[in-house]
């Protein structure tokens, strides 16, 4: 699978290159230069550099590892591949949630629990959102308002509303105006929105990816027409004029952060996270993370008292360009449904290469280095969690003695069922 990737990626960087370079070629064999879109070479020109400025904010050790170097062509395409979709489709006066963060797209770790979308929005409009609640226990829409320049990733959150808390119909269904003021004489839910705004964002959280059921959300601007005639040339160069520095911002952002854990000491022990103020997290989350550094015949047991009251947590492992270890082919990612908890209160979890036989398992996935990252949501305390590096073959020598086993079987039967649940959900 990893062959095959790096095979396309290759194929594409070619034919990317042959772009750039076609005119010239055209010139040099006598055939009149054909017709081509304004902009587009400019666009590929931009990009020419982008593996090697995401390369140079890697420590040297990583920079200079093939297999890294390969995987940053990928980091480069998915977040080509996110900002594609945005200048395809993104649109203020016909807004779509398009999806932003996911098991492809994985750019700035998505939590593997959580379906991310997004929309640009016009704080002057007025929108109308509707669909099916579903049952998740965390489904929220984002008001976010851009810190940095365009596409640069660092966004302030302004408001949280909840889906969850609004009334729905005899068939679970809602309908939310959000607008900058409630209209004289409307009854209905309203949501305001705040005047700062740039984009929402929407959050659905499921910890039981068979049980719980996603919802589906609609968005309307109301105060326009839901016509969209044929896009101007104008409107459509601007969007390729964007595209190139948007796809090197979202690509640039957070690669640096492994390395700056373990620059700041932060080897297999845990700091706070701050997502809030520069990243759009949500409201009442708490979040840490460390970079880990394991050999084979090593894990990590990563060891927290579970608040008495706690609506969601979970942990997840990153590579070292901090995207999100596979977690649809690997158990790579525990949430509070899908972990134990020890008869102490205490929640115990193995990281390590190789399957250690026990049902709290975080799967390196191949990757010796990378980073550990958990969050409690809206939980009566926000405990940091320790971790203690031992040898693989002394697991159990520092987990209760009533910890269950997880057979080879068992195990492959678990991970075929997570993977099935998962990809079950309504992803795109």
């Amino acid at each position: 699978m990893t062959q095959a990737i790096l095979s396309r990626c290759a194929g594409l960087a070619l034919a990317i290159s042959a772009l750039g370079s076609a005119p010239a070629a055209y010139a040099q064999s006598g055939v009149s230069t054909p017709a081509t879109t304004p902009g587009w070479g400019e666009f590929v020109d931009q990009l020419r550099d982008l593996p090697a400025r995401i390369l140079a904010k890697l420590p040297e050790d990583r920079r200079n590892d093939p297999q890294i170097q390969q995987e940053v062509g990928r980091l480069a395409l998915e977040a080509l591949a996110a900002r594609s979709l945005e200048a395809i489709s993104a649109d203020v006066e016909n807004p779509v949630f398009l999806p932003s963060l996911n098991q492809t797209l994985n750019v700035y770790q998505p939590n593997s629990d959580t379906i991310y979308k997004q929309t640009p929005i016009d704080p002057a409009g007025s929108y109308r959102l509707r669909g099916t609640r579903g049952s998740l226990r965390i489904f929220k829409l984002g008001q976010l308002s851009a810190s940095g320049s365009a596409g640069a990733g660092a966004v302030v959150p302004l408001a949280y509303n909840d889906f969850n808390a609004v009334p729905v119909d005899a068939d679970g269904k809602y309908d939310v105006l959000l607008s900058p003021e409630r209209p004289a004489g409307y009854t209905g839910t309203w949501w305001k929105l705040e005047p700062k705004a740039q984009a929402l964002v929407i959050r659905q959280v499921a910890a039981d990816w068979t049980g719980e059921r996603d919802p589906t959300i609609a968005i309307e601007r109301l105060d326009k027409s839901t016509l969209r005639p044929r896009e101007g040339t104008t409107s459509l160069r601007r969007r390729l004029d964007a595209l190139a520095e948007r796809t090197a911002n979202t690509a640039l952002f957070l690669v640096a952060i492994p390395g700056e854990l373990r620059k700041e000491g932060f080897v297999n022990k845990l700091k706070v996270f701050d997502v809030i103020s520069g990243m759009g997290g949500v409201f009442g989350q708490f979040y840490y993370h460390g970079a880990y550094d394991l050999k084979e015949d090593e894990a990590l047991i990563l060891e927290a008292k579970v608040p008495s009251m706690c609506e969601y947590y979970s942990m997840i492992l990153t590579n070292d360009l901090f995207e999100t270890t596979d977690w649809v082919n690997n158990q790579s990612s525990l949430n509070d449904t899908q972990s134990r908890i020890d008869k102490d209160g205490m929640l115990r979890i193995v990281i390590s290469a190789k399957d250690p036989g026990v049902p709290n398992w975080l799967d390196t996935a191949g990757h010796a280095t990378g980073v550990v990252q958990g969050r409690w949501t809206d939980c009566n305390a926000q405990p940091m969690p320790t971790m203690t590096k031992v040898k693989l073959a002394d697991v159990r020598t520092h987990l209760p003695k009533d910890t269950p086993s997880v057979s080879t079987e068992d195990r492959d039967r678990q991970l075929r069922d997570r993977r099935a649940a998962f990809l079950q959900r309504i992803l795109w």
